[in-house]
């Protein structure tokens, strides 16, 4: 199983919307075939395991990260080809949480006189596809809020003035946490500030051509059609308010996309933003932005992990801050949250911390 986990990874990059699933073929201590799935449309990772294993599936073990799918998308499913491989006993880490097979590939195989086991490294499985089993369970996308800051919580300086608060390993690390995202959310703020690309620059041998879809959150279209952030590669999606006084016309023949939000209480409905989301297949958000949208997802109780970049710097009191959380007066009313995971990145420490 920690093998199959292994080879899941191998699509972290590239497998959305779809899970990250690994398989692996096994009679005993030896290993027949192994497989993942990398792309959506592509074999998922029990056809691999299976094409590779052969004839030699019969009578063998399959050890999954995922329950096998017992429906038709784009490719036939998967729990058929295990039953016609002849595999005698399946170990999967988790069930699906998709309502369109939650339990029914289980169903096939043990009506087809298939050994069924559930559970194996189940923690890991869920945490390399936290995102998907959101969006399933929930209807939302899992969200993460980075951000850059000094050793005294500020983002930038009181100019608005923000490179580089951390060092080349911290910014690298970032493209990772891009690269694992279906959508990467900002404010009109930071792109009129600075300009981001917000593009994702790793290798394409990792993410196999996919880019994360750009969002920007702009509520009276002031947002140029020239600006990087709407150049490919990629997709660009504008949310604004309805009836707003921009051009939507300009951006859309700059590329992107336009759609309206309802209002929400300090700006743009976020609840709104991620059921859109959602309904685009988006199982991570990474949200990358000034202290007042970061301090929304948290206000509004929408951020489901905090990843913080801290570097060894201290940027005084005039600075900006991390969040912008109006309205907390007393000790009783902070927002509590708990440490997952501290570790070095170069020079620079990587917090990560979910509400407690």
């Amino acid at each position: 199983m920690a093998r199959a986990l292994e080879l899941a990874r191998q699509g972290l990059y590239s497998a959305a919307p779809n899970p990250r699933v690994g398989c692996v073929i096994a009679k005993g201590e030896t290993l027949l075939g192994e497989g993942f799935h990398a792309r959506t449309g592509g074999p998922h990772a029990e056809v691999e395991a299976l094409g590779v294993a052969g004839a030699g599936a019969r009578g063998a073990t399959a050890y999954l990260g995922l329950e096998p799918c017992s429906h038709s998308g784009r490719t036939p499913p998967c729990s058929e080809a295990v039953i016609a491989a002849g595999i005698v006993r399946v170990v999967a880490a988790i069930g699906d949480p998709n309502p369109r097979v939650s339990g029914g590939g289980f169903a096939a195989l043990r009506a087809a006189g298939i050994e069924v086991g559930v559970g194996l490294m189940a923690e890991e499985a869920r945490a390399l596809n936290a995102g998907f089993i959101s969006r399933m369970s929930r209807g939302l996308p899992r969200v993460t809020v980075k951000l850059g800051a000094s050793l005294d919580g500020r983002t930038a300086m009181a100019s608005g003035e923000s490179r580089w608060i951390t060092g080349p390993e911290a910014r690298e690390d970032v493209q990772r946490l891009r690269g694992e995202s279906c959508a990467v959310v900002t404010g009109i703020g930071t792109v009129l500030a600075d300009d981001p690309r917000l593009d994702l620059r790793l290798p394409d041998v990792l993410t196999r051509g996919r880019q994360p879809l750009r969002v920007v959150l702009d509520g009276g279209l002031r947002i140029s059609p020239a600006a990087r952030i709407l150049a490919p590669p990629g997709r660009a999606l504008v949310c604004t308010a309805q009836n707003a006084p921009g051009d939507a016309a300009a951006l859309r023949a700059a590329g992107a996309e336009v759609e309206s939000l309802p209002p929400g209480p300090t700006g743009l409905d976020l609840q709104a933003l991620l059921t859109v989301l959602a309904g685009r297949g988006c199982n991570e958000l990474l949200v990358e932005a000034g202290p007042a949208l970061a301090g929304a997802f948290v206000s509004a109780g929408l951020a489901d992990r905090l990843v913080v970049y801290l570097a060894p710097a201290l940027l005084g009191a005039d600075a900006r801050g991390m969040f912008a959380l109006p309205g907390l007066t007393r000790m009783a009313e902070r927002l509590q949250w708990r440490f997952t995971d501290i570790r070095p990145v170069g020079d620079d420490l990587r917090i990560t911390a979910e509400p407690a």
